[in-house]
């Protein structure tokens, strides 16, 4: 029934379809969807003027993904239609929509950042130590492997850290590991 009435929509619109995406079977809570994806690429393509839906929730569950989405749609020049919310960003109306649904989500995001702050410094105030724990490296075994010629990634990779990490390590005793240890 839905895909019916969008055609119908397009055929009174007079647009020609560049195609139907469709993922079946895949929830629209996910950003990366097989026939979403194709149809951002298709966007970006320029390889249609609209981007015709049954409802947002077909489309995106979050009002974030939506906005976003929106907005790509938007700087590219194609207009987005919603025929179950009568959302379309061609006309006046649907654009003001369009800018206060922007404006709720910017006030939510907003809302979303003030509360984690605050829990922050709530959980700084009780001494909770934030982050990720610290690691305990083995200038030894590092020193043994560097001598041995190994490269810092191999090192990384089997002391399971990233690079950053070493290099972090070292920092403290001198500009680069490689002065710690001796080797260039």
């Amino acid at each position: 029934m839905q895909l019916r009435e969008l055609r119908e929509y397009c055929e009174r619109r007079g647009w020609e379809s560049a195609g139907e995406f469709i993922d079946v079977g895949i929830s629209g809570a996910k950003e990366k969807r097989v026939a979403l994806d194709r149809l951002i690429a298709g966007a970006h393509r320029r390889r249609f003027d609209a981007v015709v839906v049954w409802k947002f929730d077909r489309f995106a569950r979050s009002v974030s993904h939506l906005l976003r989405a929106l907005e790509t749609f938007q700087s590219l020049g194609i207009e987005f239609v919603s025929l179950s919310e009568q959302l379309d960003t061609s006309t006046p109306t649907g654009k003001m929509v369009f800018t206060v649904l922007g404006a709720v989500a910017e006030l939510e995001h907003s809302l979303i950042a003030e509360r984690v702050r605050a829990g922050l410094r709530n959980a700084r105030a009780r001494g909770a130590r934030l982050g990720r724990p610290p690691k305990n490296l083995d200038a030894g075994r590092i020193s043994t492997l560097r001598a041995q010629g190994v490269g810092w990634r191999t090192i990384a990779k089997e002391l399971r850290v990233g690079v950053g990490t070493l290099y972090r390590f070292f920092s403290g005793r001198s500009k680069t590991p490689e002065k710690v240890l001796g080797t260039q």
